[in-house]
């Protein structure tokens, strides 16, 4: 049997095609209970596009296994004032559930931080909810530490 074949390419955030796998991606991660249990609005689906493409600082990363994206890596870079240097988020990340486990979100990490090494960021950050062990568990092994909260991830709606 011949192996997989793992591809990671950036998502052309003008074409609709792309935004429609990318909003399906990431509908399908927002159903689960990693997500909000719930699907997204179309608020979302009518403005993902749209609002990421005319964001100066986000990109996307796809995933694809034997030539179906199965993966989306939403990211954007920032700048960390400790440093000096660029940084960049991993925003939200999700795999397909039928392609988890199967090295496309390890694709996708090594090639945020290829792009972020080439950039000469200083760091990569990301959120993860205490309760999506098999996310931590990917990131841990990727090199992600510190989990124990030493801050607050916190929002306020507008």
């Amino acid at each position: 049997m011949e192996a997989a074949t793992i591809e990671v390419r950036e998502a052309r955030l003008d074409e609709s095609a792309d935004v429609d796998r990318l909003f399906a991606i990431l509908d399908a991660y927002a159903r689960g209970p990693g997500g909000q249990n719930a699907p997204l609005s179309e608020e979302a689906r009518d403005n993902l596009g749209p609002g990421l493409h005319e964001h100066p600082n986000a990109f996307v990363l796809f995933g694809a296994r034997d030539g179906r994206i199965v993966g989306a890596a939403v990211c954007v870079w920032s700048f960390s004032t400790f440093t000096g240097r660029p940084s960049v988020n991993l925003h939200d990340f999700s795999v397909l559930p039928e392609a988890r486990g199967l090295g496309v979100g390890t694709a996708l990490l090594r090639e945020l931080e290829r792009r972020a090494r080439e950039r000469g960021a200083a760091k990569m950050t990301l959120e993860v909810h205490d309760s999506n062990h098999a996310a931590r568990r990917l990131y841990s092994r990727f090199g992600f530490e510190g989990w124990s909260p030493p801050t607050f991830f916190v929002s306020k709606p507008l």
